[in-house]
């Protein structure tokens, strides 16, 4: 009885050390997750797992987002993950996003994963699968861009489309960069706007990004009126609704602004300090795990770049097996067609001489018939010349009879030898056929025992010691592929780095290629105030030049440009 107590209550002592859990749904930019957690658990503990699962290191340029009452908000990495505003109602969502940006995408960017989460999209062109309408479900552009120009729905895809084809084998990491490196030109990547006032209450947009604060006109987002990058700013705190920034020059009075709500300041001075943190930590040396992740990522990009080159000369190995196996094809139809028709030919022939050789010995029956009757009328005008007529109306009628019989027998010997000319043109009539018949049948023999496919066993010419081996053994290609020192490897990555630019100066060139070709077509009266602000930023370089028209705006003394900021 005690034993079955002790058994009963070590069970429920069991039971009630298992924490309790909320269950939670984190959403990416292409997928959902669910994981429980811990009630305990704090903003860190769960960003961390979601890290891990998507495989991601570079975690400092994400952040899990929420929403409240219309205001987005981060959660906190020390604050426990039920104590923020967030809905109790299961399952919590948060929204794993990007919440700062880089600098330069390419030198900051590392990971391939992390390229991927800045921008999603992307698969190579393949003419039987994206065939015409293949993008009318696709929202590639916003409507405003298509209503901006001229063009319906099949001239953008068209033009899309050629564009998308011409890049075909164009690997997705590069073609990802490609996008990120137009779009952080532009000048209203990365930027996070808020609404402000200064001391005199004038309305302002402020701007947060990964260079510093930009003070904008409400009216224009693109071109900031005033700058000051985060190597300027020494402190950053807020009070209520008011904000107040301390220059790192100490001579120079601090300047303060005010917010609509003091959540706002939270997730203002959030991203101000996120982001100066990263500004500093660019303009130092690599920390030894970026230094690992950097090494790793050429180690896998080498990888990769052999793999491509493997799969590239496998796939030209399968096209040319596929070329020869048509040409073998259609030699073998032609072949057959040839057989078909010499077939015919040969019967054609032997009908002809069997013909030839029926009217042959016709005409060899009609010549001798013809010659026996020459005959019989020699006899007979032997005779008639030989009988005695007494009379000359007997012997005048007998002279006409044997002149009868004479022209008779001359046109019945000119009739034989006409006959027997004919017998002989005849026979050598046949003797052509037989002739052509034998020649068909030789050709005949010659198609049926030609070849029609390859030795199936050739012997190969000798490879380089460093070129790598192939067999062909059935549909498959297999390949053998030899150690390959670090120079050469190191070569082969220099020379892609080499093709890459190229590749990315004849990409942007065709960028401007489609501008000019689709500006014919825009509708100038449909322009809003940002098309005509980008236009004029793009007409100066702007667009192209994004950084330093930020540098522009520093040109001045921080001081002179605090005080233009209290009398905006």
């Amino acid at each position: 009885m005690a034993g079955a107590i002790a058994s009963r209550m070590s069970f429920s002592s069991l039971k009630r050390k298992q924490p309790k859990t909320f269950t939670v749904r984190i959403v990416t930019m292409d997928a959902e997750m669910e994981f429980n957690c811990e009630m305990k658990w704090k903003g860190k503990d769960l960003f961390d797992l979601v890290c891990r699962t998507l495989g991601l290191r570079e975690t400092w340029f994400f952040g899990l987002q929420y929403t409240i009452k219309d205001t987005v908000a981060w959660l906190k990495m020390d604050k426990k993950v039920l104590d923020h505003d967030v809905s109790k109602e299961e399952p919590v969502t948060f929204h794993f996003l990007a919440k700062f940006y880089p600098e330069n995408a390419e030198e900051e960017l590392v990971q391939e994963i992390t390229q991927h989460l800045f921008f999603l999209q992307y698969g190579d062109y393949d003419p039987s699968v994206h065939k015409r309408g293949f993008l009318a479900q696709e929202e590639l552009l916003p409507k405003r861009v298509i209503n901006l120009y001229q063009m319906t729905p099949e001239m953008w895809e068209e033009r899309i489309t050629a564009w998308y084809a011409e890049h075909r084998g164009r690997a997705r990491d590069e073609a990802e960069m490609e996008y990120l490196k137009i779009a952080q030109d532009l000048e209203m990547y990365g930027v996070n706007y808020f609404a402000i006032r200064n001391k005199k209450g004038t309305e302002l947009l402020l701007g947060v990004d990964a260079l510093g604060l930009h003070i904008y006109d409400p009216e224009n987002r693109l071109t900031p009126k005033i700058s000051f990058p985060w190597n300027e700013i020494r402190n950053i705190s807020y009070s209520d609704k008011e904000f107040t920034i301390k220059p790192l020059d100490k001579k120079i009075d601090v300047f303060k602004f005010n917010s609509s709500k003091l959540r706002v300041n939270k997730l203002i001075l959030q991203l101000c300090i996120g982001n100066h943190d990263l500004f500093m930590r660019r303009r130092k040396a690599d920390s030894l795990e970026v230094q690992q992740m950097k090494a790793q990522a050429r180690e896998e990009k080498a990888r990769k770049q052999m793999e491509r080159q493997r799969l590239a000369r496998e796939k030209q190995m399968r096209e040319e097996a596929e070329r020869t196996r048509d040409e073998l094809e259609r030699r073998l139809l032609q072949m057959k067609e040839e057989a078909t028709m010499a077939n015919e030919a040969l019967m054609r022939s032997e009908e002809t001489a069997d013909l030839l050789a029926e009217k042959a010995q016709i005409t060899e029956e009609e010549a001798k018939l013809l010659a026996q009757k020459a005959a019989e009328a020699e006899q007979e005008m032997q005779r008639i010349k030989a009988t005695a007529i007494r009379t000359e109306e007997e012997k005048r009628l007998m002279e006409q009879k044997v002149l009868e019989a004479e022209v008779l027998a001359l046109k019945m010997a000119e009739e034989s030898e006409r006959r027997a000319k004919e017998a002989d043109q005849l026979k050598q009539d046949l003797q052509e056929a037989r002739e052509a018949e034998r020649r068909a049948k030789q050709k005949l023999l010659e198609i049926t025992t030609k070849p029609t496919y390859p030795p199936m066993n050739p012997i190969p010419a000798p490879l380089p010691p460093d070129t790598p081996s192939f067999n062909l053994i059935g549909d498959s290609l297999s390949f053998d592929f030899k150690d390959t020192d670090m120079k050469r490897l190191s070569m082969e990555i220099e020379k892609e780095k080499v093709e890459y630019m190229e590749k990315s100066k004849h990409l942007q060139e065709q960028l401007n290629e489609l501008k000019t070709e689709i500006e014919a077509l825009k509708l100038k009266e449909r322009e809003t105030a940002l098309d005509i602000l980008h236009n004029e930023n793009s007409d100066r370089g702007g667009t192209s030049s994004k950084h330093n028209t930020i540098k522009k705006l520093t040109l001045q003394s921080a001081k002179s440009r605090v005080a233009f900021f209290e009398e905006l």
